[in-house]
């Protein structure tokens, strides 16, 4: 039995859609620029996707609220489609997730060449529905987010660039991917800023959607 200087935290985990079980979730990676027309938008030509990541306990799931974030005037949404890996280091599942982002920090520290921890990898940054197991409903669902009602992104999940066992092909190259492993596989255009008390809804054909009102510090 293992002392330890105080309690561990919990494990971060995902429910899953129609079962008791939750998924334990080890890390997120996050694939940047995997929708062209996003990359357009955020001054990139069609390239090569990248990653970087959110710590585990960054997810907000069950419904919960996040609150807005410190340091910020300028936060943004980013609807994605999640994917899960499981026991056997295959793609068990797929959720809807998205990616907040205090895109000033990001400005900021992409102008300076530093890092985007503090832009991505912030408390509270990764919303995320419950776990629907098996293959993807629909390769080719729409996918959208509005925020107060109003749509901000809608697009189709096979305007991505890569396609997510392409993605899961790629991070295995760079990690070693094991069970409990999320992969947020990247955003179509229309990202936008978010305010204190805003709704947003996200939803992916055949996923349970995600919905969340951003609440003031």
């Amino acid at each position: 039995m293992t002392d330890w200087l105080f309690p561990p935290a919990p494990i971060p985990s995902l429910p899953i859609a129609g079962r008791g079980e939750r998924l334990p979730i080890r890390r997120i990676l996050c694939v940047g620029q995997n929708y062209a027309a996003h990359a357009r938008e955020m001054g990139h030509e069609r390239a090569e996707p990248f990653f970087f990541s959110k710590p585990a306990d960054a997810l907000v799931t069950d419904s919960a609220d996040p609150m807005f974030p410190t340091a910020t005037a300028d936060l943004h949404h980013e609807v994605e489609l999640v994917c899960a890996i499981g026991e056997d280091g295959a793609i068990a599942g797929w959720a809807v997730g998205c990616d907040l982002t205090r895109r000033d920090l990001q400005a900021a520290a992409k102008a300076k060449g530093r890092p985007w921890d503090a832009a991505k990898g912030f408390d509270q940054s990764a919303p995320c529905g419950a776990l629907t197991l098996g293959p993807l409903p629909d390769p080719a669902a729409p996918i959208r987010l509005s925020v107060n009602g109003e749509t901000r992104q809608s697009g189709r999940l096979d305007d991505m660039v890569w396609a997510p066992d392409e993605i899961l092909a790629k991070a295995r190259t760079l990690w070693d991917v094991r069970p409990g492993d999320l992969i947020f596989t990247g955003t179509p255009e229309g990202v936008g800023p978010l305010q204190p008390g805003d709704r947003v809804e996200a939803a992916i054909g055949g996923l349970q959607s995600l919905t969340f009102t951003l609440r003031p510090r």
